[in-house]
């Protein structure tokens, strides 16, 4: 039996927001149209970021449909719910004043059909915010949805300037977060300085993540510092690896230190058979630096 294919685009509704799928029928929607599509709070305008391109249909079945691409009336509509918005946010914001609410208003949204308004905000913790739902419900008189994001998704929403000078990395393209942990600083030798490899956010920089691949290939079969490795005959003890230099300095059993490059460390296949303690590890690194500069 043939397969059978779809068409499929891919649709922002926030910039470098996520992407969501959609099919479509019509074959004229191309990247940088506007449509009107289905979501999750109702009708809203999206732009077309990718497609269309061809899935196969069992692996589209749950996926909705374009309305439709935007019409001069459509935009018209459109125009008038952003300026709404825009009066829709102030009215909120004064209303969380009034209520002495621990929360940061972010944007206000009405939905294309004006079904709805929904205001995204972010907070510490959870807040409780009935009386203003109530509030807004009585001025607006539709339903009214609140919705709390991240920390990292607030920083993207305002907008801000990392510590590279540029714009931050989620204002400008990321559209989806990565889970970034310390094991990408110690991996890339970094110094463990919250202030150095923190964004805005306070969250690990997104861009640890950019440059991971490349050291973790650079690293394989380089033991972790603080090994014991039996290496040319000889039982050594690995005091460090020095990532930009591609070598691993280790002291014998007889007191010598050697450095060995990455490739030759490799060639030779030295072979892990146990760990030092941390307090000896430290102790042979002051032994290393002292015979650097003495010895050499």
């Amino acid at each position: 039996m043939p397969e059978i294919y779809g068409k499929v685009c891919g649709v922002e509704f926030h910039p470098v927001g996520k992407l969501y799928l959609f099919t479509v029928d019509n074959q004229s929607i191309k990247p940088g149209d506007k449509v009107i599509a289905e979501t999750e709070f109702g009708l809203d305008v999206g732009v077309v970021r990718h497609g269309p391109v061809n899935m196969r249909i069992d692996h589209i079945e749950d996926i909705k449909p374009i309305l439709r691409k935007m019409t001069e009336e459509d935009e018209k509509q459109h125009q008038k719910n952003q300026m709404d918005s825009k009066e829709a946010f102030e009215q909120c914001f004064e209303k969380i004043k009034e209520h002495q609410l621990p929360m940061r208003l972010l944007e206000a949204r009405y939905m294309f059909d004006r079904s709805r308004i929904v205001f995204y905000f972010g907070a510490d913790s959870r807040v409780d915010f009935r009386e203003l739902v109530k509030d807004l419900a009585r001025m607006f008189k539709i339903r009214i949805e609140l919705r709390q994001v991240g920390i990292r998704d607030e920083v993207k929403m305002k907008g801000s300037v990392g510590l590279c000078g540029q714009v931050a990395c989620c204002v400008r393209f990321k559209r989806e977060f990565e889970s970034i942990t310390l094991k990408h600083a110690k991996k890339q030798q970094l110094l463990i300085n919250p202030a150095k490899i923190s964004g805005r956010c306070g969250r690990l920089l997104c861009c640890l993540a950019y440059e991971q691949q490349h050291y973790e290939e650079e690293l394989r079969d380089i033991p972790d510092e603080g090994s014991l490795i039996e290496y040319d005959g000889k039982t050594c003890k690995l005091l460090n690896v020095n990532i930009f230099l591609k070598q691993i300095s280790m002291v014998t059993d007889e007191g010598n230190i050697i450095k060995v490059p990455f490739d030759e460390f490799r060639k030779k296949q030295g072979i892990v058979i146990g760990e030092i303690p941390p307090e000896e590890l430290l102790k042979s690194k002051d032994d290393d630096i002292y015979l650097d500069e003495e010895g050499e």
